[in-house]
C-alpha cells in the first residue's frame, strides 16, 4: 500500500512551478517594451535600478529648476515646491513603489497559483482545464491593447489638465505661463505615475478574472480543513501582491491632504469622510479576487453541514442504541472507525464545518491591505497631532 505522503510527493514531482505558473507582470506589454530598450533584462527585472532611475528622472529636473528660480524653499513664492508634499511623494515614493511592486506581485501570484495544483485542490481530472485557464490568462496578459488604452487615458488626462492646478502654483510665471519645472511634472512625471497606477488596476483585474475562472473548477475542497476556508486559506496572502500599489496611492493622497492641512486651513474633521471612503473602496477592490470563491464556499458549506450533520446523527443514534438502549448491533462499523472516534470527536468535526468562513478573506488578508493604507495616514495625522498624543488616543480607543 502506498503511503499518502508518497502519493502527494509523486504528484508534486509531476507538477512543476514552470508548468503551472502565472504572473500578472512577466511578459506583459510594458515588460516587453522595457526589455527591447535594454531596461528590463531577460534574466532579471532590475527593479531596484529602474525604480531609482525613474524616480530621479521625474524629480531631479523639477528640483533643479525650482532651485535656480528660487521656488524650492519659499524665497520668492508663498508656497514653494517643497511645501507641495504630493509632488515629491509622487516622484520619490509612489513611482518607485509601483515599480518595485512588480517583484512582489510576481512572487505572490506565482506561488499562489502553483499552490492550487500541489495542494490537491485541483484534482488530476481538472489539471488540463487548469492549464488551459492559465494559458488563456497568459494570452490576455500579453495583449498590448489594454496598455494602449491606458496610455490613451493618460494622454487625455494630461492634455485636459489645466496648467493652473493648485499643486503647480509654485511654478507659475508671468502671463499665466507654467515654468519648466511645473511643465515637467505636468507632462512627464504625473503621466508616468498615472500610467503606472492604471496599469496596476489592469493587473488587479487580471488576477480577479483568474480567481473567478479557477473558482469555477470542481475544486477538491475539504470542509474540515483547519484553515476554516476548506483548504483555500493560503489565498489570504494574495492581497500582498498589491500592497505596494495601495501604499503608493495612500501616500500620494495623504501627502496632498497634508498640504491642505498646513496651507489651506483644512481640518482633520473635514477629511475623515473622504478618508473612510478611500479606505473602504480600496479594501473592497483588493479583496474582490478572493470574493470570487464565495459562491462556491457558501454552497459547499451548506452541503457539508447537511452531510456531516447526517453522519454525526447516524453515529449518535448508534451510540445511543448500543449504550443507552442496550441493543445488539449487527452492523455498526461506524462506531469502530478510528477517523471518527468518540462522540466528542464527531461533534468537533461538525463544529469545524460550521466554523468555515464564507470567503477566504481573513484578518491577515485584511491587514495586508489596511496596513499599507493606514501608514501614510498616521504619518499625515502625526503632523497635526503629536505622536505621543496620537498613540494615547489609539490605545484608549483599543482598550
Amino acid at each position: 500500500m502506498t503511503h499518502p505522503n508518497a502519493q502527494e510527493g509523486a504528484r508534486i514531482d509531476r507538477i512543476t512551478p514552470i508548468e503551472l505558473s502565472f504572473s500578472p507582470v512577466v511578459e506583459d506589454a510594458p515588460y516587453r517594451w522595457l526589455r527591447s530598450l535594454g531596461l528590463n533584462p531577460r534574466q532579471s527585472q532590475g527593479l531596484v535600478k529602474r525604480a531609482i532611475g525613474v524616480a530621479l528622472f521625474t524629480w531631479l529636473p523639477i528640483v533643479i529648476w525650482a532651485w535656480f528660480h528660487n521656488r524650492l524653499l519659499g524665497i520668492s513664492v508663498p508656497e514653494p515646491l517643497l511645501a507641495h508634499y504630493g509632488i515629491s511623494v509622487t516622484c520619490l515614493v509612489a513611482i518607485p513603489l509601483l515599480i518595485l511592486g512588480e517583484g512582489v506581485a510576481r512572487r505572490v501570484v506565482e506561488r499562489t497559483v502553483f499552490q492550487f495544483a500541489c495542494s490537491g485542490l485541483v484534482v488530476d481530472g481538472q489539471l488540463d482545464r487548469f492549464r488551459s485557464i492559465l494559458k488563456s490568462m497568459a494570452r490576455l496578459r500579453d495583449l498590448s491593447l489594454p496598455w494602449v488604452l491606458v496610455l490613451g487615458v493618460v494622454a487625455a488626462i494630461t492634455l485636459t489638465s489645466p496648467t493652473s492646478l493648485d499643486g503647480l502654483n509654485w511654478a507659475a510665471e508671468g502671463g499665466g505661463r507654467l515654468g519648466f519645472g511645473g511643465a515637467w511634472f505636468l507632462y512627464v512625471a504625473r503621466p508616468i505615475y498615472i500610467a503606472l497606477l492604471l496599469g496596476w488596476g489592469w493587473r488587479l483585474l487580471l488576477v480577479g478574472l483568474l480567481c473567478w475562472r479557477i473558482a469555477r473548477l470542481d475544486l477538491s475542497l475539504v470542509p474540515t480543513h483547519p484553515d476554516r476556508a476548506c483548504g483555500l486559506g493560503f489565498l489570504e496572502v494574495l492581497p500582498e501582491a498589491f500592497s505596494l500599489w495601495a501604499l503608493a496611492m495612500s501616500a500620494v493622497i495623504m501627502a496632498s491632504w497634508t498640504h491642505e492641512l498646513h496651507h489651506h486651513g483644512q481640518t482633520l474633521r473635514g477629511l475623515h469622510l473622504p478618508f473612510l471612503a478611500f479606505i473602504a473602496g480600496t479594501t473592497l477592490v483588493m479583496v474582490a479576487p478572493l470574493l470570487a470563491f464565495a459562491p462556491r464556499l457558501i454552497a459547499f458549506r451548506r452541503q457539508a453541514l447537511r452531510d456531516y450533520g447526517a453522519l454525526v446523527g447516524v453515529h449518535g443514534r448508534l451510540v445511543r442504541q448500543r449504550w443507552i438502549l442496550g441493543e445488539r448491533l449487527a452492523d455498526a462499523d461506524i462506531l469502530e472507525a478510528p477517523e471518527l472516534g468518540p462522540i466528542a470527536d464527531t461533534a468537533a468535526i461538525y463544529d469545524a464545518v460550521r466554523a468555515t468562513r464564507p470567503t477566504p478573506v481573513s484578518l491577515p488578508a485584511l491587514l495586508k491591505i489596511l496596513v499599507p493604507l493606514l501608514i501614510p495616514a498616521l504619518i499625515g495625522i502625526s503632523t497635526q497631532i503629536p505622536l505621543r498624543q496620537l498613540l494615547l488616543k489609539i490605545g484608549h480607543a483599543l482598550l
